[in-house]
């Protein structure tokens, strides 16, 4: 499996004791790099205004512009619960660069890759970062696809935290789909938040107790939402946004789902996306434990390499209630 990232992603906060630090794409891509099979591509490039308006509005843009120019060390954004640096702009221009350079890879090839990016994304909004995250770099490559292809995209979220940037880019031929802690932060993606657009796009949060899920429970539901973006959606595209801050010890989440669950859950999305003949591909969210962050992607690189394709042996029992009942009102809803 081919994984996409940039030398300079690591120069974002370096020297800070934050947990989105430098060592999620530099010591990761270290350890990836001695496993066979894992081809590491440092082909970026820093996206330019007109692509990060995609997204954010230019307003948006030059205030994370002007805020890291003046930054002196380490300083909070404006706009919400994130640091920056004089780096940090450059460093998240390149992280959505090398999100779109390794979607160009997958759409020659048809094999699915991994961009290895930091920051986050997940939790950008249009005109505010927050949670780590400055530009919303999922969000900003399904309006690229849209715009460049036409083709509808479902954008498919595993981290422990709700994406709520990513929430608010529904419709116009974008579907979102989230299991995540509620209500935990950011607080968004309750039971009822739940939506179809004019255009057929699907709005779907599975929020899941703070307490925790069963690593076959995590599974089941996955392998739920796959069979509904095979039936209801049949997007062109699947993008992963892979946080794998639900794996148990995660130090800022923690769902108690074991991290081998990413091989099961690859095997589905592997499946959802050979059914449908679409690319498929991960970029990095949240996954503050190095080892499980490296540990995961080999899981899911496993799958790809060895072309698993499967249903899991999950019971849709192990689902929580709440849950189930949340499937049966979007399955019976037109």
């Amino acid at each position: 499996m081919r994984v996409v990232t940039d030398i300079t992603l690591g120069d974002h906060l370096r020297g800070s004791t934050h947990p989105e630090s430098p060592e999620r794409v530099e010591r990761v891509a270290a350890r990836l790099r001695s496993h066979a099979g894992i081809a590491i591509v440092e082909e970026s490039f820093e996206a330019d205004d007109a692509t990060l308006a995609l997204v954010h509005p230019q307003r948006y843009i030059d205030i994370v512009a002007r805020e890291c120019e003046g930054a002196q060390g380490k300083a909070p954004l404006s706009t919400g619960d994130v640091l920056v640096d004089a780096r940090s702009m450059t460093v998240a221009r390149r992280a959505v660069g090398s999100v779109l350079r390794a979607f160009e890879g997958t759409q020659r090839d048809a094999a699915p890759r991994f961009a290895l990016v930091r920051p986050p994304g997940h939790h950008a909004e249009p005109e505010r970062g927050m949670g780590f995250c400055l530009f919303n770099n999922v969000g900003i490559l399904a309006r690229h696809i849209r715009a460049s292809t036409g083709a509808r995209v479902a954008i498919l979220d595993i981290d422990y935290h709700h994406g709520n940037g990513t929430q608010a880019l529904v419709g116009d031929g974008i579907s979102y789909c989230s299991s995540h802690a509620w209500p935990a932060y950011p607080g968004s993606g309750g039971p009822q938040e739940q939506a179809r657009s004019e255009s057929g796009d699907l709005l779907l949060n599975l929020p899941i107790d703070p307490r925790g899920i069963s690593t076959e429970g995590f599974v089941a539901l996955w392998e739920r939402v796959a069979g509904i973006v095979e039936r209801r959606l049949r997007p062109g595209a699947i993008l992963v946004s892979a946080g794998f801050d639900y794996v148990r010890g995660d130090p800022v989440g923690d769902l108690g789902v074991d991290r081998s669950a990413a091989r099961s859950l690859a095997r589905i999305f592997a499946q959802l996306a050979g059914s449908l003949g679409v690319p498929l591909l991960y970029v990095l969210e949240g996954g503050y434990d190095i080892e499980h962050t490296v540990g995961s992607i080999l899981e899911i690189a496993a799958v790809h390499d060895r072309g698993e394709a499967d249903a899991s042996d999950a019971a849709p029992s192990a689902i929580p209630t709440h849950l189930r009942e949340i499937f049966e009102r979007v399955e019976q809803s037109r």
